[in-house]
């Protein structure tokens, strides 16, 4: 085998242990995330009404659904029908007295995304 060959030899080699690599490192970010979690997420993030809701939630903790519905110009029915998806996933919690039932939100990484959105306290 001449001097060219045994280079080009290597070149291929090199090339398949670099696309080996490449291949593992791409493989290994699926690890890392855990994907199934974060599309349910951004499937109920996608939704603008859940959306205003959390943000409501975040910048007013303990809000009734009266006066959470009077913030959105909805109807109380649609927002606690939203709440009640919000809350089956663990991202608001709901206390009652009385006749009035209050929400907040209790999942720390939405809390998170929603500053990342530009939310803030009020």
């Amino acid at each position: 085998m001449s001097a060219v060959g045994s280079f080009l030899g290597y070149i291929q080699i090199v090339d398949q242990l670099e696309t080996q690599v490449q291949v593992e490192r791409a493989a290994s970010a699926l690890a890392d995330v855990d994907t199934a979690g974060w599309a349910r997420r951004f499937d109920l993030l996608s939704d603008p009404h859940r959306l205003e809701i959390l943000l409501c939630l975040h910048r007013a903790p303990g809000i009734c659904v009266g006066d959470l519905a009077a913030a959105l110009g909805r109807s109380e029915n649609a927002v606690s029908q939203a709440l009640r998806v919000l809350r089956d996933q663990g991202w608001v919690s709901s206390v009652r007295v009385g006749r009035m039932v209050s929400y907040r939100l209790e999942d720390e990484v939405v809390h998170d995304l929603l500053h990342w959105l530009g939310a803030r306290h009020g």
